[in-house]
């Protein structure tokens, strides 16, 4: 198996500037140095929005949550805490279960990206797929299997016609490298006797007083086998294309609950009503809520913007959720207390709590 390194910033093992010649359809590269070219897609992979394209939202009927599941929660809310006593949660009355109106919305553009940088691999006689066998194809005419969509994956393509076979630049072609540790000369001074050959006035034991050791990181040759070619004094250069598709995704919640953390929604689940999909959707229009409107409209031209001229957008796709939320109001030994109910999972927040002892 061949030993494949890709180079890296202030990485050692790459070439120098203008080691390496520059590839039609490829130039950009610095020889390792920031080598990360970024290809936006041609104009014919850049699709446009649809317009005069309604899109319409039904109307919906926000959920209910009854007093048995409320307390349930609340239950299960309270063994999480080991502080809390569950015997307020069993002993509660409710005064009131007030359901209130929370829409999510979704915005979820997938692009695929592409970039390249040089590689290289020791060079044993494998074959060499050079610029004799023609043209090596633009970035976005390489084919690669599409993923799933909205699936993250990346895969990493070795460029056709990119490769060729030169001198390692770390060794010169020799194979081998002078070794660091003892500069060359095979041996190193004792750290016992501090190369006097002596120790507390004796023969030092461990060099035999001669004073240095033969340096084992070379077994004393001097040398080492190159780290970058491994002995095969040529390397294997080649372009490699990494192509990233990535699922894009930005939320939004209102925030008409000054009592209840936002955050909390980014770990429930709500009830998608309504999903539009396609290769560029349209801003919604005629829904209730007019900030859900004017967001869907500025998060579709901000994707649009940023994403087109930088990535391919093979696809997207809005939602809106109705996340559940209930704020109840219930009574424990004359005081009145709170607590919200959120998510299809029926997660419980609560600010304030009757009790906060070890004992049930």
């Amino acid at each position: 198996m061949h030993l494949i390194q890709t180079y890296r910033r202030r990485d050692h093992r790459r070439p120098p500037p203008g080691w390496l010649d520059d590839i039609h359809g490829y130039q950009g590269h610095k020889g390792g140095v920031d080598d990360n070219p970024l290809y936006p897609p041609p104009p014919a992979y850049n699709p446009q929005p649809e317009l005069n394209r309604n899109t319409l939202v039904p109307d919906i009927t926000v959920p209910t949550v009854s007093e048995d599941v409320a307390r349930d929660a609340l239950l299960k809310f309270v063994e999480s805490k080991w502080t809390y006593s569950s015997k307020p949660a069993r002993n509660l009355t409710f005064k009131d279960l007030k359901p209130i109106t929370v829409y999510r919305y979704r915005l979820e553009t997938y692009t695929e990206t592409r970039t390249s940088t040089w590689n290289f691999e020791p060079y044993n006689g494998q074959m060499v797929d050079g610029p004799q066998y023609g043209m090596s194809p633009p970035p976005w005419d390489i084919p690669v299997t599409v993923p799933q969509r909205y699936t993250d994956m990346v895969e990493k393509v070795r460029v056709p016609h990119s490769s060729f076979v030169k001198m390692c630049h770390k060794c010169n072609g020799c194979g081998r490298t002078r070794c660091t540790h003892c500069f060359g000369r095979g041996r190193k001074r004792c750290t016992f006797c501090h190369g006097s050959g002596r120790n507390r006035n004796k023969r030092c034991t461990s060099c035999h007083g001669r004073g240095r050791k033969r340096c084992l990181h070379c077994q004393g040759h001097g040398f080492k086998t190159c780290s970058v070619c491994h002995g095969s004094q040529n390397l294997l250069h080649y372009i490699l294309l990494t192509v990233t598709w990535k699922n894009n995704v930005e939320d939004f919640i209102p925030d008409r609950q000054p009592d209840f953390p936002d955050k909390k929604f980014e770990k429930v689940t709500g009830d998608p009503f309504f999903i539009d999909e396609n290769v560029l959707v349209y801003p919604i229009q005629g829904f209730p809520d007019q900030e859900i409107c004017d967001i869907s409209t500025k998060m579709i031209n901000e994707h649009l913007n940023h994403f087109s001229s930088t990535s391919r957008i093979l696809q997207q796709r809005q939602t809106i959720e109705m996340v559940p939320l209930t704020h109840a109001h219930y009574y424990y030994k004359g005081k009145e207390y709170n607590f919200y109910v959120y998510g299809m999972e029926n997660k419980v927040f609560a600010s304030k709590y009757p009790s906060a002892c070890t004992l049930l």
